[in-house]
């Protein structure tokens, strides 16, 4: 008969260093850092290309929390993690590019055309009761 030898440890679960903690924390300093710097400082000149940057460093920021403090990597738990990851990330772009879609289809749809359009305004009693 072979004996069996059970390791009741947390189950396989990756654990960080304190490097992987440091590098983490440091990079995820500098992260906010510098988005931080291009707004307070006004360094670029369009508005756009701000937001553009902030959005970029925000999702290496995510990547940076996901690889160094959740230490989800993709051979992490035979892939699953990561795929549960993915699965998460593709429903939550999914729900904001639907919901932004769908209100501005509404606000197309809905709203007047053009800036000089006059607010639609409904008949009042009197202008239903007048002769014609």
């Amino acid at each position: 008969m072979s004996q069996h030898h059970h390791d009741h440890s947390d189950g396989g679960a990756p654990h960080g260093t304190l490097k992987d903690y440091v590098i983490g924390f440091v990079l995820a300093v500098i992260l906010t850092v510098i988005p931080f710097w291009l707004v307070m400082g006004d360094v670029l000149e369009s508005r756009a290309a701000t937001v553009g940057w902030i959005l970029a460093f925000a999702v290496v920021q995510v990547i940076v929390h996901v690889v160094y403090f959740l230490h989800m990597k993709p051979n992490t738990e035979g892939g699953w993690s990561m795929m549960a990851l993915l699965f998460t990330i593709l429903t939550l772009v999914i729900a904001v590019v639907g919901s932004i879609w769908v209100m501005r289809n509404l606000e197309e749809h809905m709203m007047p055309h053009g800036m000089n359009a006059p607010a639609f305004v409904p008949p009042s009693i009197s202008d239903l009761n007048a002769p014609k």
